[in-house]
């Protein structure tokens, strides 16, 4: 028991399993708070390609009057850079702030899906959206797996944990961000993640990497307990969406 308390805490980047894939980052170019230029794009893949990354689903946001983006905005980028790589696969589908736009969407079908009918979503960081189960039913109606990207980092649901539980129960998954695991976004947000994770609420994990500083997050101490469901985690990512 001596041992298990002291022993060293493994680094994130050792943590990533052989043939990883990442389905959330911000890396295609000039589309959102993410990469800027073609050339800042081909650095960020390649250092995640260092990482041990094989296969990246991009995913810049589509958030209305913020990120107004398109299958052909979204397109036109992954075609500037898609040619620049050869030994890392790279795919594209997008973010999706969860809005009352959505429903124009649903209308549209218009999704850029992870993997055949799995969208993944984002809620605003200052609260809850009005209508949210109504979205959720409506987006399910219309034939789609919703997966939520970071649920950990929604402030208004730390204190109504019970929240997470209902969205679990209305069918959602859970997508972790890779950097709450080493304290990136603060110590409460680490613990939401370890508590998500010990209910076995989390489905898949994703980098969420919109530059270097994110990159250099790898180089950090894992600081969540269930380092083994995190694993079980990564290893869903290949299973999934290899």
């Amino acid at each position: 028991m001596i041992f298990n308390f002291f022993r060293k805490k493994p680094l994130l980047k050792d943590l990533i399993p052989n043939k990883f894939v990442d389905i959330h980052s911000h890396v295609l170019p000039g589309l959102d708070d993410g990469a800027k230029t073609a050339e800042e794009s081909l650095t960020l893949i390649s250092k995640m390609k260092e990482l041990g990354f094989t296969k990246i689903i991009c995913t810049p946001h589509t958030y209305s009057g913020i990120y107004d983006n398109t299958k052909k905005s979204i397109c036109n980028s992954y075609n500037l850079i898609k040619k620049s790589f050869y030994d890392i696969e790279l795919k594209y589908s997008s973010e999706y702030m969860l809005d009352q736009t959505i429903y124009k969407r649903i209308e549209e079908k218009s999704f850029l899906c992870l993997n055949k009918n799995q969208i993944l979503v984002e809620l605003s960081f200052i609260d809850k959206p009005l209508g949210l189960y109504d979205m959720i039913f409506k987006i399910q109606n219309a034939g789609y797996e919703i997966i939520l990207a970071h649920p950990e980092r929604y402030f208004f649901f730390h204190n109504n944990f019970n929240e997470y539980e209902k969205l679990k129960k209305h069918g959602v998954k859970f997508q972790i961000n890779l950097l709450s695991c080493v304290n990136y976004y603060g110590k409460k947000v680490t613990e939401i993640c370890d508590k998500l994770f010990k209910y076995d609420f989390v489905d898949f994990v994703g980098s969420d990497i919109h530059n270097q500083n994110h990159i250099n997050q790898f180089e950090k101490k894992i600081e969540i307990v269930n380092i083994k469901k995190l694993k079980s985690a990564l290893e869903n990512n290949i299973d999934f969406f290899g």
